[in-house]
């Protein structure tokens, strides 16, 4: 999928809303752990519940291998299911690797040709070699690691080095040659949506994946503000605040109506910048 592509799917749905498939067994309604696949059923029933709203769907794999060979098969399972049933939907895996070159081999091949991922989050700090592997797959994506959510980011992204740019602004600055627009999306926090204009000024066509709105207190308004491009070029990721609005037998229709209300918002700031 082009960058085009994924605004043409943005645009026809009106909404810019990936789904966090942080599937916690611990989390899971409880009238669905007796049966074979809990995981999976769970899954199953959001996509359905959520998929009108949404353009983008991103399992985070912690959740998966923690619940051993029965996680990763669920896994396997959900991918299959969206590529048979929402083929339009773009499917990240949050796995945020990033190792030598021969070892980077290895996690772009299960990603991408075993798996039949759309993109992989990476970590940029061991240089262009560890992410080389996943931009020979026509079509896939990196999606690299700038400027994250969490309190901690600051021990690092943000120190300033001997020029006065931030590291995340070198980071931006470096990983710009090694793929495109088409091929390369950055994660930056919702959290930290004020420097969003910053991460704009040095990659204003790229698309940016957006963690952090909902449960983790980011505001959907000052992520488009700052944000979007002439094109959108936002994935703006919600999870918990969706896949567990109800703990209850009504968890899917909770998780559409939270999901609902995203892309209604979404709906308005797309009008608003005259998309």
């Amino acid at each position: 999928m082009t960058s085009q592509e994924l605004f043409e799917q943005i645009r026809s749905k009106r909404s810019f809303l990936c789904v966090g498939l942080d599937t916690d067994l611990k989390k899971v309604p409880q009238h669905l752990l007796a049966g074979d696949d809990p995981i999976f059923e769970f899954n199953k029933a959001i996509i359905d519940a959520t998929a009108p709203y949404c353009v983008s769907y991103k399992p985070n794999l912690a959740f998966y291998e923690a619940a051993g060979t029965k996680g990763w098969n669920a896994l396997v399972k959900t991918v299959k299911y969206l590529r048979g049933h929402y083929p339009g939907q773009f499917i990240i895996a949050d796995a945020k690797r990033g190792d030598i070159g021969n070892t980077s081999q290895m996690y772009a091949r299960v990603f991408f040709q075993e798996m039949d991922f759309d993109a992989v989050t990476l970590s940029p700090y061991m240089g262009s070699d560890t992410a080389e592997p996943f931009y020979s797959y026509a079509g896939k994506w990196a999606v690299l690691l700038a400027l994250t959510s969490n309190a901690s980011a600051r021990d690092f992204e943000t120190l300033k080095l001997e020029n006065g740019e931030m590291l995340y602004e070198r980071v931006l600055r470096t990983s710009m040659d090694w793929g495109t627009e088409d091929n390369t999306m950055y994660v930056v926090g919702a959290t930290q949506a004020a420097q969003l204009g910053s991460v704009r000024a040095i990659v204003p066509d790229h698309f940016l994946l957006v963690p952090g709105v909902g449960a983790q207190g980011g505001s959907l308004e000052e992520v488009a503000r700052y944000g979007m491009n002439k094109r959108c070029g936002l994935l703006v990721n919600s999870s918990r605040g969706i896949i567990y609005a109800s703990g209850g037998r009504d968890f899917a229709e909770a998780a559409a109506g939270a999901a609902a209300q995203l892309q209604s918002q979404m709906s308005m700031l797309l009008q608003k910048a005259g998309l």
